[in-house]
């Protein structure tokens, strides 16, 4: 059986337990033991990281120390796999750009908020995690992010949806859903997630389901 750590807590706008749970819910009907925890001192005990086949971060806006991302980079290099979403895993340790370097990026902005309407697009035979998926619409923050170019995005979305300053820039489209290695380790990221509602959709939380064996050992 396949051993998965869920690390959760932070801002709780984003609602981490909730999640939490959906994502155990999912990674237990795949046969993972699941075990979830509370507390960012998890990411500093080296041995447990090395023991599981998966971490999840689940974390906004806290403060992770040097050595504890360290440990976790460690882990993946090993072949232990990562998976999260939204500011979870890529708004998780603002000062930590060893965090942001492992996971592939960083939220910067959410042009109007909560509540935008837009649709996530599909790249076309990019990966199997995205094979037989259809294009889709959600309502919910547009993340902006600033994304390392190492990184095979799988899924975009177009802005400007909201007007703003950085409209003057013209259109883009922005990464969604990505994957990235570190070392022999797997990593999967999908900016959805501001509430656990979101991955009520069938085709973010199947993407989430994908990712989730995708990136494991």
């Amino acid at each position: 059986m396949k051993r998965a750590l869920i690390v959760q807590g932070g801002w709780e706008g984003h609602d981490p337990l909730r999640t939490a749970s959906l994502f155990s819910e999912i990674l237990t009907a795949e046969n993972f033991s699941v075990s979830i925890s509370d507390q960012l001192s998890s990411f500093e005990d080296e041995a447990l990281l090395q023991s599981m086949d998966l971490i999840v971060p689940l974390w906004t806006m806290g403060k992770l120390e040097n050595e504890a991302s360290t440990n976790v980079g460690r882990a993946l290099e090993s072949g232990v796999g990562m998976a999260g979403c939204h500011g979870g895993m890529c708004d998780a340790f603002r000062e930590n750009t060893e965090w942001q370097f492992i996971t592939g990026g960083q939220w910067v902005a959410h042009p109007g908020n909560d509540e935008v309407e837009y649709r996530v697009e599909f790249r076309r035979g990019s990966s199997l995690i995205t094979e037989g998926l259809a294009d889709f619409i959600v309502k919910t923050e547009q993340y902006y992010l600033h994304v390392d170019p190492a990184v095979e995005v799988l899924a975009t979305t177009r802005f400007p949806i909201v007007d703003g300053p950085h409209a003057a820039n013209g259109p883009v489209d922005m990464p969604v859903v990505w994957t990235k290695r570190w070392g022999r380790g797997k990593i999967f990221y999908c900016s959805l997630g501001h509430q656990s509602t979101v991955f009520q959709i069938k085709e973010s939380r199947e993407l989430m389901r994908r990712g989730f064996l995708w990136a494991a050992r």
